[in-house]
């Protein structure tokens, strides 16, 4: 399954979203994260809305790509940068088409999450 979300942001560097989306960086980013241990080298611990987790951090063309390495579900998210558009992309995966309704909700919310964490870093 695939969730997307957009935040609309004008005058944005790739660089500079890569600076910001920083595995220290993502309590401060997305409500739905509680803390996490960085170990480093791109990986660390996460707790967040589903639990404890591996996460990994990998830098991508136009943005940072984050993924649970130990989820069941194989769940990982982009936050990308699109210049022609002035607009971040916020999308989030799962290895399953079809999903217990509750989990699906708790995925919309975390992306939402996301977006309003991004709009209240980025916006004026």
């Amino acid at each position: 399954m695939e969730f997307f979300h957009e935040v609309g942001v004008s005058g944005l560097e790739v660089a500079e979203l890569k600076r910001l989306l920083t595995m220290e960086n993502l309590p401060a980013l997305c409500s739905s994260i509680q803390t996490v241990t960085c170990s480093g080298d791109g990986t660390g611990d996460i707790y967040c809305v589903w639990g404890a987790f591996d996460v990994r951090r990998e830098e991508i063309r136009y943005g940072v790509r984050f993924s649970l390495l130990n989820c069941p579900h194989a769940l990982a998210w982009t936050v990308t940068w699109h210049e022609n558009d002035q607009r971040i992309v916020i999308h989030c995966t799962i290895d399953e088409q079809e999903q217990d309704e509750m989990f699906v909700d708790s995925i919309h919310e975390f992306v939402a999450a996301w977006s309003a964490g991004l709009s209240g870093r980025l916006k004026p």
